[in-house]
Order: structure tokens, then sequence, then C-alpha cells
């Protein structure tokens, strides 16, 4: 499904809306959302948290926003956050965790994204000591960006909200992709959520909106939320327009993610017997391929890959990601494949 002869590959960000899509939001009913009264918003809100299982939802018109809101009112100022090393929040967000939330990053490594229980606990700080800022809050990131579309299990969450709640500590995961991660565990998204005090999800990547994401959590925290949101400039008029594209993404584009993840399996197979890269098709649980360039510099492969209308997102001198989403389909998979092979054997 290649939109004007390019197999975009680089993010599930450039997701086009459908035509139904397209239609619902031309004839959506429409209010003022700062006064609370556009029933397409209040409708996406009220489904947002039905799906996962919490108290009430937001609609915000970006995941950073999201999770900066998250952060403002599960942790604040002068005070640390447990984070993974690699997390978007950390690495991706203009520094919002500091700038806006003005809370300190405690930063510790993982595991594909699951940080050790044992290192979470030994890095939570007390009020007892004065030249240390306390621990607020742990965040989680499923599915990881930058660990190339890792899941964390639903176990492993489980485990880090007790030794929260023992702590009194809030938990917020960045779920930007939190479908996908339910998807491949075959899993309602609730159960992700049910061990998380706030969770922000994305309408805008693999669920296909064009604007918006959600921030869910208990009623109280979303009425504050509110007043955050306006004073960070997204509150919205007539939002009901992107809203209703939410609707239906949530609606009838999560069960097809699964279909995303099986183009990414298959791309990972195609390319891994291609000399002079190396990719691992064990580690695509969902929908991100990770390349790595032995003997080019990702700059030149992507410049070479563009001449056989292949894009694709480099994430270090060596390193290319493949993310498959809605509009990409199997030729494009083929055409991929194709043309890194091409490319390589040139280089040779």
């Amino acid at each position: 499904m290649s939109y004007q002869g390019i197999s975009d590959f680089r993010s599930d960000t450039v997701t086009r809306p459908t035509p139904e899509m397209r239609r619902v939001m031309s004839t959506a009913p429409v209010g003022d959302d700062v006064h609370g009264d556009d029933p397409t918003v209040n409708r996406l809100q009220d489904l947002a948290a039905e799906i996962t299982g919490k108290e009430a939802a937001i609609f915000v018109p970006s995941g950073t926003m999201g999770n900066t809101i998250a952060l403002i009112l599960g942790a604040g100022e002068g005070v640390e956050v447990i984070m993974e090393d690699k997390c978007h929040i950390f690495n991706f967000e203009a520094g919002n965790v500091s700038r806006i939330a003005r809370s300190l990053p405690r930063i510790l490594p993982s595991e594909n994204g699951a940080m050790s229980l044992a290192l979470i606990e030994a890095s939570i700080h007390t009020a007892m000591r004065v030249h240390c800022p306390p621990t607020r809050a742990i965040c989680l990131e499923n599915t990881h960006n930058l660990h190339g579309g890792t899941v964390l299990q639903p176990e492993y969450m489980r485990q880090v909200k007790q030794l929260a709640e023992r702590h009194q500590l809030h938990v917020h995961l960045d779920g930007a992709r939190v479908f996908n991660a339910a998807v491949a565990l075959d899993v309602p998204v609730a159960e992700i959520a049910a061990h998380v005090d706030t969770m922000m999800f994305c309408l805008s990547k693999g669920l296909c909106a064009p604007i918006g994401s959600i921030l869910v959590g208990n009623a109280d925290l979303i009425n504050e939320a509110i007043a955050v949101r306006k004073y960070l400039g997204g509150a919205m008029r007539q939002a009901g327009i992107v809203a209703a594209a939410g609707i239906l993404s949530l609606q009838s584009m999560v069960e097809r993610l699964a279909e995303d993840h099986m183009r990414a399996a298959k791309l990972a197979q195609g390319l891994a017997g291609i000399p002079g890269i190396s990719v691992d098709p064990e580690r695509v649980q969902t929908n991100f391929v990770m390349l790595e360039l032995e003997n080019m510099q990702s700059g030149d492969f992507l410049q070479r890959i563009r001449e056989h209308h292949v894009w694709a997102l480099p994430f270090s001198d060596h390193m290319i990601r493949f993310c498959t989403h809605h509009d990409i389909d199997d030729a494009d998979v083929d055409r991929a494949v194709d043309a890194i092979a091409a490319v390589m054997k040139k280089n040779a």
C-alpha cells in the first residue's frame, strides 16, 4: 500500500487516516471541548476509559503532552522519577520531565525495557535525607521504542506495581504502542493498564488516526489533567472532528495490528540472510525490525535504498529501524528486501 510509489517504513506515525475515518470526521457532531460539551470527544474519552479499565480519560494533542501531564500530576517539582535509560520520555520528549514537570529522572539500565526489581527498590529515595529528592514515581514503556518494539510482560508490570505500592509511588506507563503489546501478548489492553496508575497511548501511530493521544487514570487525576492540559496550551475547541477518527481507531484498528507484526516478522526473515547486515528475527516481537550495518554508515545506506523508493529511520550510525504499519503491505516488504539485497550486493 505504498503512497506515491514510496514504501515508507520510517514509523507508524506516517499512517494516513482511512477513507472511513475521513467520512466520520466530516460528519462528527461537535461542541466546545473546553466547556466539556463536544459529544464526540466525550464519547472517545468514555470509550478509552472503558477499554483500558480506568475511571476516566482525557484526549490530548500528543503523546508527549500526555506523558508530561502524568509526570506533573504523578510526580511533580523537586522529586525523583525512576525510568529506564533508553525510554522515550527521557530521550525524545524535549526534556519535559525536568523542563516542565520539574522532576529529576533517576535513570536505570534494563533488559529490553524491564528494569531489575531489586535495582528499582534500591534506587528509591525517601524524604528522610534533605540532601536527596524523594522518589515519587516509576515510569515504564510498553512497547519499547529503542529496544526495537519489545513487550513488557503483565507479570513483570504487576510486580513493579506491588513494589510501588509498598513505597507509595505512582506508576505511569508510556503506552504509545500499548495496543501492539496487547495484540502481541493476546491479552486485553486493560490487563496491562491494571498494573499502572496512569497510562498514555497514541491514536496516531498504528491505530491510524491523524492526531491525538489519550491519558487514562482515576477520575480525580483526570479532572486535574484538564487544567494542566489548558496551561500547557493543549485545550481544543471543536475537537470532535479528530476525536471521531480516534473512536474508529479503537473500534476497528486494534485487531489488525497483528498484520503489522506478521509483516515485520516476514521482513526480518527476508533480511536475515543478506551479507553485510545483521538482523535477528527472534527479536521481532511487534512491528519493528532493527537492522545493523556491518560496513556502511546509516546515512549512506538510507540514501541508497531511497533510490529504490524505500524509506527507513536511522537509530545510530550503524542501526536502522524499519516499522510496519497499516500503509505497508506485502509488496512493500518484498520491495524492501529486494532493495536492501541489491544495495548490499553492490557494496560488497
